[in-house]
């Protein structure tokens, strides 16, 4: 909803609930002071947080690093929780939640306990004549109480990883997990305050009352992850605040798919991208464009990798997932309605199963083109308006990114993301494919956590001076007949 408030022109209940797919947020009056007796749940937790931020026990950094221990501590020691939950909210298996919820984590938080200190120090800055004889730098603050609003489909990790950000700038934050994920947010209302400052990092549970009613708060930013309608609103409720807001949005995303390249290698990728999390991935591949002249040979290539990921009854294995509710079930199949269906299509509501789906020859003013469709099916048609990403699988290397410098340009721009990926090295990602067995998690923790450029660099740099030592030794000390021996 846009626009300026009007108390005639509020939106119904169930008027909302529709529009904003399950999440919800409204139009809101202004702030106003209130003892404690008369104030809501959530204007407690904010009041609480900002009262404990004013204190000033976020600005050391061994308190931000010790929180970030804490929040380490936590994945370990409540992991078998966390797999729980997302297996009874999206039917995802417990090597699929630590893959795809739980490592990640784990990974920004050594990332900032190794670089905390250096993100945290004052940086230098280019002088002018005018400041050439002064100190110049700029000094990273923290920004004072931070409302996270998590989704659904990701709902540790797209709630948490933010997290990690907040804590080590030293911030308070107000963390709402989606309702939609209800399992989840009950294990992250119960346990997560066990570890963390229970005044500077509540969790504040609950529906469209309780996200209308933080977003009539105050906070100094506010990130949300989930539908364009929602970002929408979250945006007005912030604008009265002036507020700034990070919105992590969804979409289209076509797959570029050029006859030249290697055709099994880009469809084994698409498929994995896809059908992860039974398709519920905010940047999940939605469509592919590829000539005509390719694309049954496509079809059979993504035919064969859903069977090698899923086996030939994707309804019995334990990483396929489930998609969230019946709400969204019957979206999906709502959508796929008149489509050719080239591979799948089998549907199960009691169990909010739908199979890897491969729809062609879909027109380009179809419902499945209309909406993004976060859900395991995909379609191929020839022309669309320019997307929100873009995967492209070609041999072509003239593919420009954008290259981030200074940070009033970056603020006042929209930079656009791209990953130019060599399609050689295929075994390196065999880790995230299904089936995720032990042998699998055990490469990708290593990878992930173990090891590092940094490592990489400071083994490198050993080899290269044990080498040279090895040589001066040998050359300049040892006598002739030494090195003879």
């Amino acid at each position: 909803m846009v626009g300026t408030r009007s108390k005639n022109r509020r939106k119904p209940d169930k008027e909302l609930k529709e529009e904003s797919e399950d999440e919800h947020v409204h139009s809101y009056p202004p702030f106003n002071n209130k003892n404690n007796q008369e104030m809501s749940r959530e204007e407690l937790a904010v009041q609480r947080a900002r009262e404990a931020f004013r204190s000033g026990k976020t600005r050391p950094l061994e308190f931000r690093k010790q929180q970030l221990k804490n929040l380490l501590r936590f994945f370990t020691e409540r992991k078998a929780e966390i797999a729980d939950s997302v297996k009874r909210d999206l039917g995802k298996s417990e090597r699929g939640t630590e893959l795809f919820e739980i490592l990640g984590c784990e990974g920004e938080v050594h990332l900032a306990l190794e670089q905390l200190s250096e993100w945290a120090a004052p940086r230098p800055v280019e002088k002018t004549l005018l400041t050439l004889s002064d100190q110049a730098y700029v000094r990273p603050e923290p920004l004072g109480v931070v409302l996270i609003i998590g989704a659904w489909n990701y709902p540790w990790a797209v709630t948490l990883q933010p997290l990690v950000g907040a804590i080590a700038a030293g911030n308070a934050a107000i963390i709402k997990p989606s309702e939609v994920s209800s399992n989840t947010a009950k294990t992250m209302e119960e346990l997560l305050p066990q570890y963390l400052d229970k005044d500077l990092f509540p969790v504040v549970s609950g529906g469209v009352s309780e996200t209308q009613e933080l977003l009539r708060q105050r906070f100094d930013h506010i990130f949300y992850t989930g539908s364009s309608s929602v970002g929408r609103l979250v945006m007005e409720a912030a604008a009265v605040h002036l507020t700034p807001v990070t919105l992590e949005l969804g979409g289209k995303s076509p797959c570029y798919v050029d006859r030249n390249c290697d055709l099994a290698v880009a469809c084994r990728r698409i498929t994995w991208g896809k059908f992860v999390n039974c398709g519920q991935t905010c940047i999940a591949p939605d469509y592919v464009l590829c000539e005509p002249s390719v694309q049954s040979r496509v079809v059979d290539e993504m035919r064969k990798c859903i069977k090698e990921f899923y086996t030939e009854q994707p309804l019995h294995f334990e990483d396929y997932g489930r998609i969230i509710n019946h709400r969204h079930f019957d979206r999906i199949v709502g959508l796929m309605e008149g489509g050719c269906v080239a591979l799948g299509g089998d549907c199960d509501k009691k169990n909010n199963y739908i199979a890897p789906t491969v729809l062609q020859d879909v027109s380009a003013d179809s419902k499945v083109m209309q909406e993004e469709i976060f859900g395991p099916a995909i379609q191929f048609i020839n022309d669309r308006e320019k997307p929100l990403v873009i995967y492209v699988f070609s041999n072509d290397k003239k593919w420009d990114g954008l290259l981030q410098r200074k940070h009033t340009f970056d603020r006042l721009s929209h930079l656009r993301s791209c990953l130019i990926k060599s399609l050689r090295m295929e075994s390196v990602n065999s880790m995230r494919y299904p089936p995720h067995t032990q042998r699998k998690m055990s490469w990708a923790r290593l990878l992930m956590l173990k090891i590092s450029l940094k490592t990489i660099r400071r083994v490198t740099l050993a080899g290269m001076l044990v080498g040279l030592a090895t040589f001066v030794i040998q050359r300049f000390l040892l006598k002739p007949n030494q090195s003879r021996v």
